[in-house]
């Protein structure tokens, strides 16, 4: 973790090249551009593969956090990696895959990290089910990360497309909900 509550607690990873962990370098930076909309605030890491995301998430304050990942072996290693850090009373790990369960989501969240396996086509559809399903609250943030040369569809509103930033290869786009003060 790199800072929080949980400072310092080294979570277990995946084997195999199934997951594709956030760096350390592109996980500070999301957390710095987003350090002042998380505390209180309720998350969802909907391609939770070890859970570090939303882990940090809570670390620095979130009230709660879902995470959703398909693969059995993922959703076993969010838990054990939430119980070691004592955050199990602020998190629901639901292992299910992600348009599934955005169709069937009945609750609001306040900032959703998009992760999806690079070339799935899944971050599009996504960020366009969670603007369809309308399940970001008010100046919630989406944190969408991807390959440099992915391009973010046109939103309707109230949802519209922030800033982005680059590291090398990889690219961080932050979409809000109309309202929300841009940064």
């Amino acid at each position: 973790m790199i800072s929080g509550t949980a400072r310092g607690r080294k979570l277990k990873e995946l084997q195999g090249m199934d997951t594709r962990p956030t760096t350390d370098k592109v996980k500070e930076s999301i957390f710095n551009i987003i350090q002042f909309e998380l505390e209180g605030r309720r998350v969802l890491d909907l391609f939770g593969g070890t859970g570090q995301l939303g882990i940090e998430a809570l670390s620095r304050g979130a009230q709660r956090c879902t995470f959703v990942d398909q693969r059995r072996e993922a959703a076993a290693l969010i838990r054990e990696n939430v119980k070691l850090v004592g955050f199990e009373d602020r998190a629901k790990v639901v292992q299910g895959e992600a348009m599934s369960f955005l169709s069937a989501c009945r609750e609001k969240f306040d900032v959703i990290f998009l992760d999806p396996p690079y070339q799935s086509g899944l971050l599009e559809k996504c960020v366009s089910e969670i603007c369809r399903f309308d399940i970001l609250g008010e100046y919630g943030i989406i944190v969408c990360e991807s390959p440099a040369e992915w391009s973010l569809p046109p939103l309707e509103p109230p949802y519209e497309a922030g800033r982005e930033y680059r590291y090398g290869k990889i690219k961080l786009t932050i979409c809000r909900r109309a309202g929300s003060v841009e940064r």
